[in-house]
């Protein structure tokens, strides 16, 4: 498998990084991810996730899991990371690196995805277990805002 100019494995022939500069440092997201995994809060399950991002600013936004007893309303790293980097005043994520225990890339859950989509777009890059791939191949005919507003236009001409 190719892999990157920061030596992560890329599904991208060539290990061409799509990127604003051209180069995201993977190493330093997965150092911050894995530093988050000592703020996880997951008792109950026993597998801390953490997580970092980068923003279109230059910013690293991070997060953890947080679980809770009613097991529905835990929080996965990825929405800590999300409320991260809304809270400091927004941007949009160009890369994101997602860890488990072992700082082995994990691949976020579908709610997780939307979440990346959403605050990422097509482009944003994940390193996942299979290399790093942008959220386009990760969730094929996501549902975004676009969605919305073509549904918006479509009742105003009705």
């Amino acid at each position: 498998m190719p892999t990157t100019p920061e030596g992560m494995p890329s599904a991208h022939p060539g290990g061409a990084v799509p990127h604003v500069d051209g180069a995201v440092d993977w190493s330093l997201l997965r150092e911050r991810a894995i530093a988050m995994l000592d703020r996880a809060y997951a008792p109950y399950s026993g597998f801390p996730v953490g997580v970092a991002g980068l923003v279109d600013d230059g910013r690293i936004v991070t997060g953890c899991n947080v679980e809770n007893a009613a097991y529905g309303v835990a929080l996965c790293a990825e929405c800590g990371m999300v409320s991260e980097l809304v809270a400091g005043g927004g941007g949009r994520l160009l890369a994101v690196a997602c860890v488990g225990r072992h700082g082995i890339p994990l691949m976020p859950c579908g709610r997780c995805r939307q979440l990346l989509w959403e605050h990422g777009g097509p482009e944003c890059l994940l390193a996942t277990p299979q290399g790093v791939l942008p959220m386009r191949e990760i969730l094929p005919q996501a549902f975004g805002p676009e969605d919305l507003d073509a549904d918006r236009r479509r009742e105003e001409r009705s």
